[in-house]
């Protein structure tokens, strides 16, 4: 079966600009296909494929992994990721947490199933990485038929994880019954505890981290799904990735930074910042160079939580980082904006990222099973 693409993904693969793939198409090196219903054109993935291998002179590129071609989510630099071809930051608007993942998982958008969490027992653990991943393992440990990879017992087991795992989280009592995002807004506390205004903002945290196409993590839970891993182990793949400070610590790092924000003042805690890491976290994404739109969504609901001093503390990062030229402020930077201007614990932006992630991740988990199995297999170049 043919594998189409969008003008957008198209230029990605080739790494042009979509003016100059249409450049191509004039001069007759690809052709385009309109799309039924649709204003716009296709292209062949295998025809982009030919065409990169003629832009490299012929050389394959022996290092790469695979090609993966994926439904889930498409990244727009302008407009953010469309998961299912539906805009993330109008989904977060309009839709809860539960329906985008039903979304995610090739349904309708309709909230479907139990999310109820098991009784796991009591978690002998503190850090709130070590309580996902044992709440994920006993998900497992419960599991007599773990191994069922039909997609309904894969979304079922989804949900288990994900209410299990919003239930060990946080110190406050919070509550059993609810939303994802309400049950999360109880947990991780703060000064708008069970608040609805705290929950609609955890609420469109969750959906805009849902899923990022093939971050680091999610390419961990689509090779562990290759070599057809349950879905627990996939996503104890997943956590383990996400365990790096260079991927979930993110917004914990922007966390840090408001709080020595206040503690110091803007221009003395940036540039302390600058000094020791040379970048400020929080701002700039690899992807959206201009402006990352989930920023601007989720800035839109946390700035109402916050006081009327730690709101003018953020602008003033805000504005000293636009006069020194410093890059955009992407989500984390809003995420921690959240936790820190709520009270939650530094660690609450990781926490609602990864829970926001296991959506994403059974999303490919399921995808990656109709590929042929162990595609995953890097070229490596003894050196001695």
């Amino acid at each position: 079966m043919e594998r189409m693409l969008p003008s957008e993904e198209a230029a990605r693969r080739l790494g042009v600009k979509v003016s100059t793939l249409y450049a191509y198409v004039s001069r007759g090196l690809l052709a385009s296909h309109p799309e039924p219903g649709a204003r716009r054109s296709l292209f062949d993935l295998a025809d982009i494929e030919r065409l990169a291998v003629r832009q490299r002179g012929g050389r394959q590129v022996e290092s790469r992994l695979a090609t993966i071609t994926t439904g889930v989510t498409q990244l727009r630099q302008d407009d953010g990721p469309f998961y299912r071809g539906r805009r993330a930051t109008e989904l977060a608007a309009e839709m809860t947490f539960e329906e985008v993942a039903a979304l995610l998982w090739e349904g309708d958008g309709g909230d479907e199933g139990d999310w109820e969490a098991p009784d796991l027992g009591v978690c002998p653990l503190g850090q709130a990485s070590d309580r996902m991943r044992w709440a994920l393992v006993m998900c497992a440990a419960g599991d007599p038929l773990r191994a069922d990879a039909r997609p309904a017992s894969v979304a079922r087991a989804a949900r288990r994880v994900i209410a299990a795992v919003t239930a060990t989280v946080g110190s406050a009592p919070g509550v059993a019954s609810g939303t994802i995002a309400q049950r999360l807004a109880g947990r991780l506390g703060g000064a708008s505890q069970g608040s609805s205004l705290s929950a609609a903002a955890v609420d469109a945290a969750l959906i805009l981290l849902a899923d990022h196409e093939l971050s680091t993590s999610t390419v961990a839970v689509r090779i562990a799904a290759s070599t057809r891993a349950d879905i627990y182990d996939a996503l104890l793949a997943g956590l383990a990735t996400m365990a790096g400070p260079l991927h979930g610590g993110a917004s914990q790092q922007a966390y840090e930074l408001l709080v020595t924000v206040e503690r110091d003042g803007a221009a003395r805690a940036l540039n302390d910042v600058l000094r020791v890491q040379h970048h400020l976290p929080g701002f700039g994404h690899v992807i959206y160079r201009e402006r990352d739109p989930r920023f601007h969504a989720l800035w839109e609901l946390a700035a109402p939580l916050l006081s009327e001093e730690r709101r003018d503390l953020f602008l003033q990062v805000m504005e000293l980082a636009k006069v020194h030229n410093v890059p955009a402020p992407n989500c984390d930077l809003a995420l921690a904006a959240l936790s820190w201007g709520t009270d939650m614990p530094p660690d609450a932006g990781r926490t609602i990222f990864t829970i926001a992630r296991i959506a994403g991740w059974t999303a490919h988990y399921q995808e990656e099973l109709l590929e042929r199995p162990l595609r995953f297999r890097a070229r490596a170049v003894y050196s001695v």
